[in-house]
C-alpha cells in the first residue's frame, strides 16, 4: 500500500510513479505493461484522472494538508480501480506532518496507494520508512544518456556532433532529466546542428582544448603560461568547481588511457592528438600528483569567498611538482643500470665495512677516552628544521626582530593589498599565501604557507625588487625582503624572546618610564593652566602649545 522511490534528482523518480498508477489502473495491460490507449492511461498520461493525485511536499508541508489527504483517502475512487497518492520531495514534511501521515500508513483504506518519492531519504523518519516497499534509483550511465539524446535529436531531424552529447551527459551528473533540459539549451543555441562549442556554452564547462593547453604548461612548469591560461578561464566565467571538476576528470582520463585506451575512447567518444601525446609523455607519478593538488584544492574551494586565490596556488603548485619523470623513461628505469647500480653498492658496504674495522681497532688501542652523555651535550640555543630542504635565515630575520616596531608593521599591513596590485600576475599568485609577521626600519620578515611558493620568492629577486619598490612608492620603505616558512616562525619568535628577555625588559622599562615622565609633565602643566584660569579668570587667559 505505500512505496518509497529515493534516488539522484532526474532519475525518473515520479515518472515510475507514474507509469506504476497506469499500470495497476489498466484494463489492458500485457505482462504489466500499460497500454497507453485506454481512457485511464490516457487521462493519467495528461493528468485529468482524480484518482491520481500529484502532491508537491516542499510546498504542502504542513499538518493540515495531510489531515485532508487522509480524510479524502477514506472515499472510494471514482473512475479507477486504485486510488493513488504521488508525494514528491516527501522528505521535507514537518514532524507534526510526518505523524498525521504515520496513522494512514498504519492503518491505510482499502484501494489506495501511495508513493513517497525523495532525493533524501535520511531526513524521513524510520516509523514511515518501515512501513513502505523502498525502491533506489540509481544514476543513468553516460553512454545510456547519449544514446536517448541520439534518438531524440534523430527523431527530431537536428545535426550534432558526439563530442558535444557527451559534454551535456557529464555535466548532467547522472540525471536525465538535467541532461534534456541542457539539451534543449544547446539546441536553441545551435543553427540546426548541435556543435561542441554549443554544449561548452551552456554547461560553462571547459574544451579539451582549454585543458590541454593548461595541464601542459602546469606538467612542463611554466608557471607563467599556466597561470595566464588559468586567468584567461576565469575571465570568461568558468566557475571555479566546475573547472577543478573538469581538470580532475581530464587527469583521470589521462591514467585511464595509459591503462585501457580503447575503453577510454568508447566511453568519451573522441580523444585529441595533445590528450594522447600527454598520457603517453607523462609518467602515472605525475597523473597522481597533480590529481592529488586539484583534490586538494577542491575541498579548500568549498569553504572560501576567494576560490581564484586557491586555484592561482592549485597552479603554481601544479607547475612547481618535482615529479617530472616521463612514462617512457619509468619503464626502462630498472633494466637498464641495475647491474651497475649494485656494483657500486657492494663495493660502498666494503669500503664502510673496512672504515668500521679501522675505527674499532683506533678504539681499543685507546682506552681511556671518555664518552659523552646524552646530558653532557650541548643543546643548540637556536632551532634546528631537519624536515625541511629550505635553510631559514635565522639570523636575518634576528636582526630585523631587534629593531622591528609595531609602527613599522601597521603601515606595511594597511598598505598591503595596494602592494599586491602593483606586482604582475604570476608574482600576485604567489605572494597571496604570505603573510608580513615583522618590519623594523631595514628588514620585512614575510611567512609563506607553502615552503615550495617560499623559496621560489626567496629566489625571485625581481619579486623582491618589486616589493621593496612598491612598498616605497607607497608610504617610502624600502625594506629588504626576508622569507620563512609559517611553521618556522613560531619557533624562531619564541627563541628570539628567550634569548633576549633582558634586553627585552630593559626597553621595556625604558618606554614605559618615558611614558610615566611625559604623563608627569603633562599633569604639571595642567595645574599650572589650572591656576592661571582661577587667579585671572577664562576670559583673560590665553592657552598656546609649545
Amino acid at each position: 500500500h505505500a512505496y518509497l522511490f529515493t534516488g539522484p534528482r532526474g532519475t525518473g523518480k515520479t515518472s515510475a510513479a507514474k507509469i506504476f498508477a497506469k499500470a495497476i489502473n489498466c484494463h489492458h495491460s500485457v505482462d504489466g505493461e500499460p497500454c497507453n490507449e485506454c481512457e485511464n492511461c490516457r487521462a493519467i498520461t495528461e493528468g485529468r484522472l482524480n484518482d491520481v493525485i500529484e502532491i508537491d511536499a516542499a510546498s504542502n508541508n504542513g499538518v493540515e494538508e495531510i489531515r485532508d489527504i487522509r480524510d479524502k483517502a477514506k472515499y472510494a475512487p471514482t473512475q479507477a480501480d486504485y486510488k493513488v497518492y504521488i508525494i514528491d520531495e516527501v522528505h521535507m514534511l514537518s514532524t507534526g506532518a510526518f505523524n498525521a501521515l504515520l496513522k494512514t500508513l498504519e492503518e491505510p483504506p482499502q484501494n489506495v496507494i501511495f508513493i513517497l518519492a525523495t532525493t533524501e531519504p535520511h531526513k524521513i523518519p524510520l516509523t514511515i520508512i518501515s512501513r513502505t516497499q523502498r525502491f533506489d534509483f540509481k544514476r543513468i550511465k553516460i553512454e545510456d544518456m547519449v544514446e536517448h539524446m541520439q534518438e531524440i535529436l534523430a527523431e527530431m531531424e537536428i545535426l550534432y556532433d558526439i563530442e558535444a552529447l557527451y559534454t551535456v551527459a557529464q555535466a548532467a551528473e547522472g540525471g536525465m532529466r538535467d541532461a534534456l533540459s541542457i539539451l534543449d539549451q544547446a539546441i536553441s543555441f545551435s543553427e540546426g546542428h548541435v556543435k561542441v562549442a554549443d554544449a561548452i556554452a551552456v554547461t560553462g564547462s571547459l574544451t579539451n582544448e582549454m585543458m590541454d593547453q593548461y595541464l601542459t604548461a602546469c606538467f612542463k612548469g611554466r608557471v607563467e603560461a599556466a597561470l595566464e591560461v588559468l586567468e584567461s578561464l576565469l575571465r570568461e566565467g568558468k566557475e571555479s568547481q566546475r573547472l577543478i571538476e573538469n581538470l580532475l576528470l581530464y587527469c583521470r582520463d589521462l591514467l585511464m588511457y595509459q591503462q585501457a585506451p580503447a575503453l577510454l575512447k568508447e566511453k568519451k567518444g573522441h580523444v585529441t592528438a595533445a590528450f594522447t601525446e600527454l598520457s603517453k609523455e607523462y609518467a602515472a607519478e605525475k597523473i597522481y600528483a597533480a590529481i592529488a593538488i586539484l583534490s586538494d584544492t577542491q575541498n579548500e574551494i568549498r569553504f572560501t569567498n576567494h576560490p581564484n586565490i586557491y586555484l592561482e596556488v592549485a597552479t603554481v603548485k601544479l607547475a612547481g611538482s618535482q615529479i617530472d619523470v616521463p612514462a617512457s623513461a619509468s619503464s626502462k628505469r630498472t633494466d637498464a643500470s641495475s647491474s651497475q647500480e649494485i656494483t657500486q653498492l657492494i663495493g660502498q658496504v666494503e669500503a664502510l665495512q673496512i672504515q668500521v674495522h679501522s675505527l674499532q681497532q683506533q678504539m681499543d688501542k685507546a682506552p681511556d677516552v671518555k664518552t659523552v652523555s646524552a646530558a653532557d651535550q650541548v643543546k643548540p640555543n637556536k632551532p634546528v628544521y631537519s624536515k625541511s630542504e629550505y635553510r631559514v635565515p635565522t639570523e636575518l630575520v634576528y636582526q630585523v626582530l631587534e629593531i622591528a616596531t609595531k609602527e613599522y608593521m601597521h603601515k606595511v599591513k594597511e598598505v598591503w593589498p595596494d602592494v599586491l596590485q602593483l606586482l604582475s600576475v604570476s608574482q600576485r599568485a604567489m605572494i597571496r599565501a604570505c603573510t608580513p609577521v615583522a618590519a623594523g626600519a631595514e628588514g620585512l620578515v614575510l611567512t609563506f604557507e607553502y615552503e615550495i611558493l617560499c623559496q621560489r620568492a626567496t629566489a625571485d629577486t625581481e619579486l623582491q625588487a618589486a616589493m621593496s619598490s612598491g612598498l616605497e612608492r607607497l608610504i617610502g620603505y624600502h625594506p629588504k625582503i626576508i622569507c620563512i616558512p609559517e611553521e618556522a616562525w613560531g619557533d624562531l619568535r619564541q627563541t628570539f624572546i628567550q634569548e633576549n628577555r633582558e634586553s627585552l625588559k630593559e626597553a621595556e622599562t625604558k618606554q614605559t618610564a618615558a611614558e610615566k615622565q611625559g604623563e608627569e609633565s603633562r599633569r604639571s602643566e595642567d595645574l599650572v593652566v589650572d591656576e592661571a584660569l582661577g587667579m585671572f579668570g577664562a576670559e583673560s587667559v590665553e592657552i598656546r602649545e609649545d
